[in-house]
């Protein structure tokens, strides 16, 4: 498959959760954990999220132009059925072109109203939009932000390359409906993906930051 090489970052607590059984926005890292996300995001041509995590988080997807960004990636929200709110800040928000992915949209899914906000929309599978954002859209990095419904998607095509964490050892949620990096508790993956620590920096403040790197088999 061609595809960007793709990055996930997430926060997590002592317990592996990314947010609490409601789902609710969990800000429970520090300053510097953001200030990472954001250096994370000056790597990347293009970022992805689901449409849930969109609206959950308030997202602009964008990166704070003190930072210097050389550019602002492209902004892709991935919905099953295709519908996002236009009030919401992405689309009134200054920064990298809107792409909108509708995988899975009903007969009557209407593109035309985002297409109006000047965002591009896709119908088409996920697989097929990554290949699309490679080859006609020069994505090389895309960074995936989650949720972890996506995460767990792009797991089952086996297409992560890197994972970051900030692992927050001082917050614990508890709970089995409480999400991890790849979603609610369910079915195991098709196949158990193996990676490789690369980065371990623990923090005075009880955060460790890590980051893992694919480690690919082999074949002959």
């Amino acid at each position: 498959m061609t595809r960007p090489r793709i990055l996930i970052n997430f926060a997590i607590t002592a317990d592996g959760k990314t947010s609490t059984r409601a789902k609710d926005p969990a800000h429970f890292t520090s300053k510097l954990d953001l200030h990472r996300l954001l250096e994370i995001r000056k790597r990347a041509d293009a970022i992805l999220v689901g449409r849930g995590t969109l609206e959950a988080d308030e997202m602009s997807m964008t990166i704070p132009a003190e930072l210097k960004p050389e550019i602002q990636p492209l902004r892709c929200v991935v919905s099953r059925g295709g519908k996002f709110d236009l009030s919401h800040k992405v689309f009134n928000t200054q920064g990298g072109t809107v792409h909108l992915l509708s995988s899975d949209p009903p007969p009557e899914y209407n593109p035309r109203p985002y297409q109006n906000a000047g965002a591009i929309v896709h119908q088409c599978p996920l697989v097929d939009f990554l290949h699309r954002l490679r080859t006609e859209y020069n994505v090389e990095t895309l960074l995936c932000e989650g949720g972890g419904s996506l995460v767990r998607a792009l797991a089952e095509l086996d297409a992560i390359d890197e994972v970051n964490l900030t692992w927050a050892t001082h917050t614990i949620f508890g709970g089995e409906n409480a999400p991890s990096i790849t979603g609610a508790l369910g079915p195991h993956l098709p196949a158990s993906l193996e990676f490789a620590l690369t980065h371990f920096e623990p923090l005075d403040n009880g955060e460790v930051f890590l980051t893992y790197e694919r480690l690919k088999t082999s074949t002959t």
